[in-house]
């Protein structure tokens, strides 16, 4: 702002009514100096009468003066003391710099009166706690209160958690947070329909990122022999305290359950409002295509499979032996065909299939939602086997996983599959076995590394192995 105009702007408009009181007390002034005048000119004691006025305003003055600095013009009693506490925060404040302090998810039911959310903002301050974000839910009785908090890692969470008791908050929850909860909820919300509008596969992930630690099972309408399994739900869904029920587009139901903490109305209706998205845009997959050139020159192609590549799959079944079946499903080869419709639904995970330049699928690689755990598994057909296909699938399956913010994947075979043990092992991550009646599960723990490097366009995929 120019001085111009920081003039113009204080500046005061001038009305009729001031220059008429203003003008009207100058003839009053008048006035009383000309009766003053007349007084002391036509009365004997005019001269004393002047000396004592002149002495009177004198010592009014000199009054007035004494009295406008040592009270008006005093600076504010508590003005030192202001500049002292203003250094003494600005030395707090840089120690605070130094303070090592932690992130925290908390929520906290209280009253749907005034002020009680200023006592819990209170509470929080008097241990310097900074309110990051917050959310409210709504309930028939009172509020959920879901904060974001930057806290000094020197206070325990028992202690937070006395506080914001005593401050009037019930049925109070608190875990520890990460940078990724810093987004606010809309922006969190709107990527996660992004994902989910993206691919079919995204839903149970995007509604587990959405609603925190929970387990999601999805329970399909038809059994893997074709029968009713009974499982449905209401087209609004279901809401019991803490299990969540919606219709699944693809026919059967999502159960989500959170045993913890109850879900609320608001928490409902945005995953309702999720599930709604992917009914409305129907079967999707994405259709990127990695070409890449076996060791002896053959080009095969790796891309997401779905329910389309039912026919394909079920081929590919009739060409591998009873032994590569077995090893895969781990019972009568009779019923392998019926885990296909299963395994190529998007909605129980991602499916990697191998195609040959003929168009012949040659291998399948699943990464299956398991409630709050992944599955990978693994099939080649016979002979296509010990040519780095498997490892490849393998690679790109837990690559995948890393991407969806898993923790582990695990993989069930069995104790004398050597190929499946071995391509678990090239992974190079840390690995756990259990073995019960020559079953074998090897779970990896992916942990916050990085995505595993994938074979670039048009390499061999011999690097996984």
């Amino acid at each position: 702002m120019t001085d111009v105009t920081s003039a113009k702007t204080a500046r005061r408009p001038h009305h009729w009514r001031r220059d008429l009181i203003e003008l009207a007390a100058l003839f009053t002034a008048v006035a009383v100096a000309d009766a003053i005048a007349n007084l002391i000119g036509h009365t004997p004691d005019g001269p004393y009468l002047l000396v004592a006025s002149a002495v009177a305003l004198a010592v009014t003055a000199a009054f007035h003066t004494w009295w406008a600095r040592r009270h008006s013009h005093a600076p504010p009693p508590d003005s030192d003391t202001d500049t002292g506490g203003a250094d003494s925060r600005l030395t707090s404040s840089g120690a605070e710099e130094d303070v090592e302090t932690v992130l925290w998810r908390m929520r906290t039911t209280v009253r749907d009166t005034p002020g009680t959310l200023a006592a819990l903002c209170i509470a929080l301050a008097r241990h310097r706690i900074d309110i990051l974000t917050l959310q409210t839910h709504p309930l028939a009785e009172g509020t959920v209160d879901e904060f974001l908090l930057r806290a000094p890692a020197a206070l325990p969470a028992q202690q937070l958690t006395r506080e914001i008791s005593a401050a009037g908050g019930s049925a109070t929850w608190i875990e520890r947070a990460d940078a990724h909860d810093l987004v606010d909820a809309p922006t969190r919300v709107l990527g996660l329909a992004t994902r989910t509008a993206l691919d079919a596969a995204e839903l149970p992930l995007a509604l587990r990122q959405l609603l925190g630690r929970c387990t999601i099972h999805s329970l399909p309408a038809l059994s893997i022999t074709g029968r009713p399994t009974g499982e449905s739900a209401p087209v609004e869904g279901v809401l019991e305290e803490t299990v969540m029920r919606l219709r699944d587009p693809s026919g059967g139901v999502i159960t989500v359950e959170r045993p913890y903490l109850p879900f609320t109305p608001t928490e409902f209706a945005r995953a309702r409002a999720l599930v709604e998205l992917d009914a409305r845009l129907g079967p999707r997959v994405p259709r990127s295509e990695h070409v890449l050139t076996l060791p002896e020159g053959n080009e095969i192609t790796v891309r997401r499979a779905d329910r389309s590549d039912l026919p394909a799959a079920r081929a590919m079944h009739d060409r591998c032996s009873d032994h590569t079946l077995g090893l895969r499903y781990h019972g009568p080869v009779r019923d392998a065909d019926r885990y296909l419709d299963h395994l190529l639904s998007p909605r129980f995970g991602r499916t990697l299939t191998v195609q040959t330049a003929s168009g012949r699928l040659v291998a399948l690689g699943h990464l299956l939602w398991d409630g709050d755990e992944t599955e990978v598994a693994l099939m080649v057909e016979d002979d296509w086997q010990r040519r780095g296909i498997g490892s490849e699938l393998l690679g790109r399956l837990v690559d995948m996983a890393v991407e969806a913010g898993c923790e582990s994947v695990y993989a069930v075979t069995q104790a004398h599959n050597t190929g499946m043990v071995a391509a678990m092992r090239a992974l190079s991550l840390p690995l756990d076995y259990q073995i019960e009646e020559g079953t074998l599960v090897i779970t990896a723990r992916l942990g916050a590394a990085p995505g595993l490097p994938t074979a670039p366009h048009g390499q061999a995929p011999q690097a996984r192995r």
